[in-house]
């Protein structure tokens, strides 16, 4: 086994910065040994501050001479599959953010070279290792509202109600609500709940952004609606919004579960979480305490950031998981193969709102 990982980083955005960044100066077994950046002053600025000896404004350029063994992939959506697929033809390991492609077709070529490979490989589902997600999802394996029946997953936010142009909201660049914060979502109902099977859904764009030199540009949905049915029985809904007036609590997670044997409720915000139960011959809805072999030494009375940046820097989660599953040659999750599913699911809400129609995201997934 080898002792130290090579990482590239290619993105210096505040979320390389904060996150990535961080985590990999936080990890014994990491050396970040380049970054990557389109514009040379700011990925000089972050090789600064985390003392990264060689800088590219080429992620070709990074890839072919920078002496690497993985790479962290943090930039819009639609770089995701070129990136991915040369670091993959480099023989590289690959983080990549979610999500993971700009459709479903990139994705399953990125899963399928990165298998070929043999090389590790991960998508970024951030909310995978929250304490209050992790519990929510335990209860629901453990029986605690047996079989589930109907599920609400909501992601709301506010950055979207005044701004001008960000790629995000540029439809050649970036997926939109749907994939910025429905990914999330998607994601956390498949791994609570179950496969999704098939797809009804509408996106539309409220907020005006305007490019800041008045250029033309195609939006990317701000919201996202989507009905939902279950491989196992169950039906739920997932609602994406960036464009709700939530004053400090920033962004905001809400998830109902009812089942046949009771209800779990989590709610979620940039300062503190509580998730709540009923089940059985219960008469009323409780606060669960998150028991400490979830918890793993976070303390919940600082903020949500606060303790999510505690168990990136201090858990085997997100990138700092990354390193250890090269380090263990031991397998990873959520891997490609979790980006893919979400994919497919984002696949069918794009098809979903064009026609109007019930989409099956298996039949989409098979396709050729």
């Amino acid at each position: 086994m080898q002792d130290k990982v090579r990482v590239g980083m290619i993105g210096t955005s505040w979320y390389s910065d904060n996150i990535h960044l961080n985590l990999l100066k936080s990890h014994p077994g990491a050396v970040t040994a380049a970054i990557c950046g389109r514009n040379r002053a700011r990925a000089e600025e972050m090789a600064q501050k985390y003392s990264i000896p060689n800088v590219y404004t080429d992620y070709s350029d990074m890839i072919q001479h920078g002496n690497l063994d993985a790479i962290v992939v943090a930039v819009p959506d639609d770089m995701h599959y070129p990136m991915t697929m040369a670091a993959l033809d480099a023989g590289l390991h690959v983080l990549c953010e979610k999500p993971l492609a700009f459709n479903l077709v990139q994705a399953k070529e990125m899963l399928a070279k990165a298998e070929s490979a043999g090389v590790k490989h991960m998508t970024c589902f951030t909310y995978r290792w929250m304490p209050q997600f992790r519990y929510m999802q335990r209860l629901v394996a453990e029986g605690y509202i047996g079989k589930v029946y109907n599920t609400s997953f909501n992601y709301i936010a506010d950055y979207a109600r005044h701004t001008t142009y960000q790629w995000k909201w540029d439809r050649q660049h970036g997926l939109g609500a749907l994939g910025d914060l429905g990914s999330h979502m998607i994601d956390m109902a498949t791994w609570i709940v179950g496969d999704i099977t098939r797809v009804q859904a509408t996106l539309n764009v409220r907020a005006n952004k305007p490019h800041p030199e008045g250029k033309p540009y195609e939006l990317s949905n701000d919201v996202a609606n989507l009905s939902l049915q279950f491989a196992n029985g169950a039906v739920g809904s997932i609602y994406a919004t960036a464009v709700a007036n939530i004053g400090d609590r920033g962004q905001a997670q809400q998830i109902v579960l009812h089942g046949e044997k009771g209800t779990l409720e989590l709610e979620s915000d940039l300062a503190t979480y509580t998730v709540r139960g009923l089940h059985d011959d219960e008469k009323a809805l409780h606060a669960l305490p998150i028991p400490e072999d979830v918890l793993q030494g976070v303390d919940q009375s600082t903020s949500t950031w606060d303790q999510l940046f505690k168990i990136f820097t201090e858990q085997p989660a997100s990138t700092r998981l990354f390193i250890d599953s090269i380090l263990t040659d031991k397998s990873i999750t959520p891997s490609f193969y979790d980006g893919v599913k979400t994919q497919a699911v984002i696949e069918a809400v794009f098809e979903s709102d064009r026609t109007g129609c019930w989409v099956d995201v298996e039949q989409l997934a098979n396709a050729k």
